[in-house]
């Protein structure tokens, strides 16, 4: 029994001779030949098993996340969007009587102003508005193209 319990303590002793064999590496092996050898085989072997998990892991997770993301492409349109709503005669005389949805409202009224060049040149954000979009618009001769779709809103039914 006297035999075992010193046995015992060599191996608790290897353990934190390991810990601190990273800092003074060149008081240890010194000293223990037979030990530090075997201390430091496993320990390099740690950190490289490691380290060649984690970046398999991280290759795993980035397809995953492509996969996923390529069925959110295909989405089904909004049916509120996509319902025919009715201009008002002062949105008519811009993109037409006809009910169509918001969508094409926003499609034609672009088309109107780029065929009139009607957006600001400076600042490409700000809509100059003609006779027919100052009714739309509410009087307003320049709106941000932000406030042009609030001010068109009003005019669908």
């Amino acid at each position: 029994m006297a035999a075992k319990k010193p046995a015992a303590k060599k191996p608790a002793a290897k353990k934190p001779a390991a810990k601190v064999a990273k800092a003074p590496a060149a008081k240890k092996p010194a000293a223990k030949v037979a030990k530090a050898p075997a201390a430091k085989k496993p320990a390099a072997k740690k950190p490289a098993a490691k380290v060649a998990k984690k970046p398999a892991a991280k290759v795993a997770k980035k397809p995953v996340a492509k996969k996923a993301a390529k069925p959110a492409v295909k989405r089904k349109p909004n049916a509120a969007f996509m319902k025919p709503m009715t201009p008002s005669t002062m949105l008519a005389a811009v993109v037409g009587a006809t009910p169509i949805p918001r969508t094409e409202v926003t499609k034609k009224l672009w088309d109107y102003i780029k065929k009139n060049k009607l957006q600001d040149a400076v600042n490409r954000r700000m809509i100059n508005a003609d006779e027919k979009l100052k009714l739309v618009f509410g009087g307003k001769k320049v709106v941000s193209m932000f406030e042009m779709t609030k001010l068109v809103a009003a005019h669908l039914k």
